[in-house]
């Protein structure tokens, strides 16, 4: 599993949330979309690394900018380093 968050410029409240996440979870191969609207952070989690133009094209459906990959994190055993001891 792979969690990669991007950071999106132009998100202000609730419905930009909403709209970056319903249109982020359409990505073929997302299995989980968290917007955090104070940091304009967006993590997406998927089984296999998601090519970051198809994440950039659908947050840019949805309105906004994507500034960028903030970190991409390989999880094993549904923890960032395979000993569950993460938090």
């Amino acid at each position: 599993m792979t969690v990669t968050t991007y950071q999106v410029e132009g998100m202000t409240c609730g419905h930009c949330v909403n709209a970056v996440t319903q249109e982020v979870s359409k990505v073929a191969g997302v299995s989980g979309v968290e917007v955090d609207l104070g940091s304009g952070s967006v993590k997406v989690t998927s089984a296999a690394p998601v090519d970051a133009a198809l994440i950039g094209a659908a947050v840019e459906e949805a309105g906004y900018e994507l500034g960028g990959t903030v970190e991409l994190l390989p999880q094993a055993g549904g923890s960032c380093c395979g000993s569950g001891g993460c938090h």
